[in-house]
C-alpha cells in the first residue's frame, strides 16, 4: 500500500530545493512516536519557538517553589550579552506584545511575562523571563525531553554580539515535536502535570494562529507556538480532535517568502496532513 503522504512527501521535496529552501515536518503521538516525517532533523533558526521550552523551565522552577508565579518583576529594556557582559537594548518595533513594553518602568508578574511570551509572542517578555529563568533551567527542559543536541537556546533575543559570535537558538521539527508530545503527555520527567497542565493552558490560548491552527478543520482545539523572522516560519502544535486520539505536528521552513505566504504554507501542510489521515474530511 502505498503511503498517505506520498503526494505531499514529493510536494515538500519539490519546494525544498530552490535557494536552498528547507522544509521540515513531524507528525508523531503524545508517547514522542513519529507517525511520519520529512526531513524532520534538519536544523532551522528557532525564532520564537525558544519560548516553549522557556515556558517550561519557568513553571518547573514554580513547581520546585523556587518562583512564585505571582511576584512582580521590573519591566526594562537593559539586557546583558551572554558572550561577554556587555550591554544590549531591543527594539519595540520588532516586538507583537506592545502591553509588556507598556509597562516599562513599572512591573509584571512572572505570570504575565510567561503569558505574553506564549500568547503574545512577546520579545520583551521573553527576555525579561530568560533572566529570570535562566538559560541552563531551559537546557534542562530540552536534555529532559530528549531533545538533540541540535536543538539549543544559547542567547536571548536580539543579542547581537552572542549572534556575531555564533551563539544562536536552533531547532528541529523532530525536536519541537517531541516537547510538545512531552507537554501532552504530562511526561513524568518534566514535572507532569503541575508543570504541564498550565503550560498546556498558556499554550491553548495562543492569538497567533495562521499556521498549523490555521490549516485544521474549524473548531479543532489547539495549544501552539509558532515562531516568525524574514526568511523563516515555524510552528508546532499539540491537537486534541474531539472523539479522536490527539497528535503532535510541528511545521519548520526556512524559505525565501514573506510573513503572508510562509504562514499560508505553514497552513497548507497541516492541512495536507489533516488529509491523509482522515480520508474524505472537510477541513477549514
Amino acid at each position: 500500500m502505498p503511503s498517505p503522504f506520498t503526494d505531499l512527501d514529493s510536494r515538500l521535496t519539490s519546494l525544498g530545493h530552490p535557494d536552498g529552501a528547507t522544509l521540515s515536518v513531524w507528525l508523531g503521538d503524545l508517547d514522542g512516536r513519529a507517525v511520519w516525517s520529512h526531513d524532520a532533523d534538519a536544523p532551522h533558526y528557532a525564532a520564537s519557538t525558544m519560548k516553549l521550552p522557556l515556558v517550561v523551565a519557568a513553571m518547573r522552577r514554580v513547581v520546585r517553589g523556587e518562583l512564585d508565579l505571582d511576584a512582580s518583576y521590573p519591566v526594562h529594556n537593559a539586557f546583558v550579552s551572554v558572550l561577554d557582559g556587555s550591554p544590549f537594548a531591543m527594539d519595540e518595533g520588532d516586538d507583537q506584545d506592545p502591553d509588556t513594553w507598556a509597562a516599562v518602568g513599572a512591573t509584571r508578574t512572572l505570570r504575565e511575562l510567561a503569558e505574553h511570551a506564549i500568547t503574545h509572542s512577546g520579545n520583551l517578555a521573553t527576555n525579561l523571563l530568560i533572566d529570570v529563568v535562566g538559560l541552563s533551567e531551559v537546557a534542562e527542559v530540552l536534555r529532559l525531553a530528549r531533545c538533540s543536541g541540535t536543538t539549543v537556546v544559547g542567547r536571548g533575543i536580539e543579542d547581537a554580539a552572542a549572534r556575531a559570535a555564533g551563539i544562536t537558538n536552533t531547532v528541529t521539527a523532530a525536536d519541537l515535536g517531541l516537547l510538545m508530545a512531552a507537554v501532552g503527555r504530562r511526561e513524568p520527567a518534566l514535572g507532569g502535570e503541575p508543570v504541564l497542565g498550565p503550560v498546556e493552558a498558556i499554550l491553548a490560548r495562543q492569538q497567533h494562529l495562521d499556521q498549523v491552527p490555521a490549516g485544521l478543520p474549524a473548531g479543532t482545539p489547539t495549544a501552539s507556538k509558532s515562531g516568525w523572522i524574514p526568511g523563516v516560519s515555524h510552528d508546532v502544535a499539540l491537537v486534541r480532535p474531539v472523539g479522536e486520539e490527539p497528535f503532535v505536528l510541528a511545521v519548520c521552513t526556512t524559505v525565501d517568502l514573506d510573513e503572508a505566504e510562509a504562514a499560508a504554507l505553514v497552513a497548507d501542510v497541516a492541512r495536507d496532513v489533516w488529509a491523509a489521515t482522515h480520508a474524505g474530511a472537510v477541513t477549514a
